[in-house]
């Protein structure tokens, strides 16, 4: 059996591309090679063992590409239906492909049309800077031979020891193939964090690495609290590099990634690793009642596009790791229609025991969207949020690491609390949003009720939003206007919803508030029953422990 026998060959719908064996059942490829997964089958074979025949597979992790070939994050990570008797792929060091002068050749396994069994094409990377801190540069090594093709995405970027450096993405510049980019193995492990524990990085030990990377699974296995951003800097010191993005880290994976590739001091990892072994060895209380929700994410954002185009993403969290069902720009008109299919596909990714959670990250002009009236499908008009325990989180706070660092400390008290007590903003308060902030800052609030919704007095509901508020509760269709006197509807709905929340732990609001929505649903009158529009803002972090030259074409 060939020692390079972990070249795979990748069918998904029309697409052909190239891939390569990391593990037992793993083979990465480009995420726009399995773009058509969501209805398509993806077969993976392997040309240097065709008695393995195709084996199904399916999208493991996606690296959040967007659609466009100047997108980033092209990466995808396939699971094989069973493990296979392949010896997978070895690492080269960072760089390695710029190593001397001249360049070492690298050979890429692609598989143009034509070509099941697959062609070699040789290139040479041009030393320097990443395009955009994301690709490397490759050049043909002759005017004759094996151009990159459609069939090359996908294909690993390999020394002539076999010693992967890296992976083809894109054809760039002219169209006959003979340039174009790779995503330096580094540049991969960004995207999936699991690649550091494979690959060998520069200067770092590999007993530390081993050490690093089990603590990482171990932290996700066991739902550890911590806070990546925190935990990476003081690893890497006073004087060491500052966050690579304003928000830092979506993930402690990604975190332990960055400092194993991106930091030159060795001792950062040592140290990286020894504070998550005292966080992981501290005793920690959370009540056994407390539910471990597997949530199904719809996350919404302005594409930049144009006022009408949002970016719509679906995820789906199992074992702690985050699997993308879908990501797609669109019309805002159209989001509805494609929620619906994707979260479908959602489930299949959650384990037959979970506890679903559907949660719509929302820019905050969107807070106030009827999400738990859309219907959960063309065939069944049961409200998503009877179906499901549903809640809205803003996304501008979604991605705060300040807030994710003061909301998961919160949650560590609210875990042993038997219920919270509703803070009210009531209609007709004098109350200014400064004093609102100094009040729920002194009262420690765990839960605030708004009697009006979001545009009513949009400096109040900011003031929720930016302070660690782990609740919001508020009526969609309440008082268009909270400046007014007398009792109104939004007075009633705090009344009721004080009634109906007391002794309710906060851990299971979202449980409780579809049980009220039902309720409602069900009434003789359900349009003036209080609780019809109810609208629940629930944000506990610890269920996320995951928050870019002209190209053409991608080249599969």
């Amino acid at each position: 059996m060939s020692s390079f026998a972990w070249h795979a060959r990748i069918v998904c719908g029309n697409e052909v591309g190239a891939g390569f064996l990391v593990s037992a059942r793993r083979v990465v490829t480009c995420a726009h090679v399995v773009r058509a997964s969501a209805t398509s089958a993806v077969t993976v074979s392997f040309p240097g063992s065709r008695n393995l025949g195709r084996l199904p597979a399916t999208v493991a992790v996606l690296g959040g590409w967007a659609g466009d070939a100047a997108d980033p994050g092209d990466l995808a990570v396939l699971e094989l239906d069973r493990e296979v008797p392949l010896e997978p792929a070895r690492f080269a060091p960072p760089d390695a492909e710029i190593a001397g002068e001249p360049p070492p050749a690298l050979v890429a396994y692609g598989f143009p049309k034509g070509y099941d069994e697959g062609m070699l094409a040789r290139y040479h990377a041009v030393p320097g800077a990443l395009v955009s801190d994301e690709w490397r540069q490759i050049e043909a090594a002759t005017a004759h031979g094996q151009a990159l093709a459609p069939g090359f995405s996908g294909a690993a970027v390999a020394l002539a020891d076999g010693r992967v450096v890296g992976m083809v993405s894109t054809i760039a510049g002219a169209r006959d193939g003979r340039v174009g980019r790779m995503l330096p193995t580094h540049v991969m492990a960004r995207y999936w964090p699991e690649l550091g524990a494979l690959a060998t990085a520069p200067d770092h030990d590999r007993q530390a690495m081993n050490r690093l990377h089990a603590l990482v699974r171990r932290a996700v296995t066991e739902d550890l609290d911590c806070d990546p951003n925190r935990l990476f800097l003081d690893a890497v010191g006073p004087f060491g590099p500052g966050l690579p993005t304003r928000d830092g880290f979506a993930s402690l994976g990604a975190a332990a990634g960055y400092v194993q590739w991106e930091v030159q001091d060795g001792e950062a990892v040592t140290r990286f690793a020894d504070r998550l072994q005292e966080m992981l060895d501290a005793p920690r209380v959370r009540s056994a009642t407390t539910p471990v929700w597997s949530p199904i994410v719809v996350e919404i954002d302005r594409s930049g596009a144009g006022a009408d185009q949002v970016t719509v993403e679906v995820s789906a969290y199992r074992d702690g790791q985050r699997r993308r069902v879908g990501s797609q720009r669109m019309a805002r008109a159209a989001v509805r229609a494609y929620v619906q299919q994707r979260i479908d596909e959602a489930f299949a990714q959650l384990a037959p025991d979970a506890d679903e959670l559907m949660t719509f990250v929302l820019p905050r002009e969107w807070l106030n969207e009827p999400v738990a009236h859309w219907e959960c499908g063309a065939d069944d008009p049961t409200p998503l949020g009877c179906a499901y325990p549903l809640v809205v989180v803003d996304r501008s706070r979604h991605r705060s690491g300040r807030l994710r660092h003061q909301l998961a400390k919160r949650w560590q008290k609210l875990d042993a609390c038997s219920g919270a007590r509703l803070h009210r903003v009531d209609c007709g308060s004098p109350e200014r949003p400064q004093s609102l902030r100094k009040r729920l800052r002194d009262d420690d609030a765990d839960l605030a009720g708004f009697s009006f919704p979001p545009p009513g007095a949009p400096p109040h509901f900011e003031v929720g939003l930016n302070t660690p508020v782990a609740v919001l509760l508020w009526p969609r269709t309440g008082c268009a206007d909270s400046r007014h006197d007398g009792p109104c509807p939004g007075t009633a709905f705090l009344d009721e919803l004080s009634d109906h929340l007391t002794g309710v732990p906060p851990a299971e609001l979202p449980r409780h508030v579809m049980d009220l929505r039902e309720t409602a649903e069900a009434d003789e009158d359900p349009d003036r029953h209080w609780a019809r529009h109810v609208q629940l803002l629930w944000d506990d972090p610890r269920c996320f422990p995951e928050p870019t030259a002209t190209l053409h074409s991608p080249v599969a």
